[in-house]
């Protein structure tokens, strides 16, 4: 398996995805997690459930959670974007105005080539993206922040910081010249962000549960 088992019970499934790995993918010969953990699933049940709560870019690495069952998996949907804590750290080309803020947008997707970008609130299917930061290390071209998603919108760290002004390094889609050519001067293969908090409820006891990866 090319994924680590973080927190497992009847009901869903939370895991540690390497960059590089698609959540889920429609090519046939491409691998991606959604089929690793139905094999990892199978051997306890025929054709078992997965449902995806919280999709991770394929460059992106970090926590996902998964249902077993639709049941269970439309419960942790509606906690996505209301109670749902996502956190991760973030590493930009050079340096925020500020060590600590929010970063307010409205986005809109393209689905024909796969990306979002930054609108007008009155642009048609605009949706709002809110973000909180927290600058934790600085270097001469690059700082690491990180992130507190409030919403949950479609490349949405990505977007909204390149936007800024501060690509994330790594980020062939949504970085400029100089933030590529910096990436690849350090030999950088993947997206700088790594998803590393994820708090919600379970939905059969209740009970909080906390997932923490350390940061590398």
């Amino acid at each position: 398996m090319r994924f680590n088992i973080l927190y497992e019970n009847d009901n869903f499934i939370v895991v540690h995805k390497p960059p590089g790995l698609a959540t889920q993918t429609s090519r046939m010969s491409e691998p991606d997690l959604v089929s690793e953990v139905k094999n990892y699933l199978s051997k306890d049940r025929k054709n078992p459930y997965v449902g995806v709560i919280n999709r991770l870019d394929q460059p992106v690495e970090g926590i996902v959670l998964m249902a077993k069952n639709p049941k269970v998996a439309d419960e942790l949907s509606k906690q996505l974007n209301e109670t749902m804590d996502k956190r991760y750290y973030a590493r930009v080309y050079g340096h925020m105005a500020l060590d600590q803020g929010i970063l307010e947008n409205y986005l809109i997707k393209d689905g024909k080539s796969n990306t979002s970008r930054v609108v007008t609130e009155k642009t048609d299917g605009a949706k709002l993206a809110r973000l909180e930061y927290e600058v934790v290390e600085k270097d001469e071209d690059s700082e690491l922040i990180r992130v507190h998603l409030l919403t949950g919108r479609h490349h949405q760290i990505r977007v909204q910081l390149a936007y800024a002004g501060h690509p994330l390094l790594g980020d062939q889609k949504y970085g400029n010249q100089e933030s590529v050519a910096y990436g690849r001067s350090k030999g950088i293969r993947f997206v700088q962000l790594f998803a590393y908090h994820l708090s919600f409820t379970d939905p059969h006891s209740g009970e909080t549960v906390n997932i923490e990866l350390d940061r590398k």
